[in-house]
């Protein structure tokens, strides 16, 4: 698929450039970023490079994974990134994202991922976005939550992290929940 780039009111999402990997690599020092996510840790200059320049690009070439640059309208900062990743299902998809200390607490993410959710469920045809996160992080859990996103429960030993397997949350968040059509009818358990 050709890259392209997603609005909001007060972001867009673009593809990763080259240009960005002074600003990525500045947010991956954080040490939250580095604990709560499967960035490299220590985060080096040649990992920003790689992930702006190799990873994002072959992603959207293979269709396999879609990362977006996440930065403010007004001035072209980077709030943070957000990845949207096939699954095996078909028509689903995980919402992955990291948001720039300097960031947080303003619903940037959650603008991110409602604004990613509603193209994945129009454009792409998904079913079902997940999202996961290790158990206590609760800065994710929340912009999981306030985007809408339903908590389905605990997964043992649901995620790999830097060579440890640790237990996670999961939630999702269908097209109705937004209320968009699906690609299929949904038959919920009575």
């Amino acid at each position: 698929m050709e890259p392209i780039t997603l609005a909001s009111d007060r972001l867009l999402l673009r593809p990763f450039t080259g240009g960005d990997t002074d600003a990525i690599h500045a947010a991956c020092q954080d040490p939250d970023i580095q604990r709560w996510t499967v960035v490299p840790s220590p985060y080096s200059r040649a990992d920003a490079e790689l992930f702006a320049k190799k990873l994002c690009p072959g992603g959207w070439h293979d269709d396999s994974m879609y990362n977006f640059a996440v930065v403010l309208r007004e001035s072209g900062a980077l709030t943070g990134a957000l990845g949207i990743n096939r699954r095996n299902l078909p028509n689903t998809y995980e919402v992955g994202f990291w948001t720039a200390e300097e960031h947080r607490g303003r619903g940037y993410t959650t603008e991110a991922v409602l604004t990613a959710a509603r193209w994945t469920f129009t454009a792409l045809g998904g079913d079902r976005l997940e999202w996961r996160a290790e158990v206590g992080n609760l800065p994710s859990r929340a912009v999981a939550l306030r985007a809408g996103f339903r908590m389905e429960g605990e997964q043992r030993s649901g995620l790999l992290n830097k060579g440890v397997r640790r237990d996670s949350w999961i939630g999702a968040l269908l097209p109705s929940d937004l209320g968009l059509p699906g690609a299929h009818a949904y038959l919920p358990a009575p």
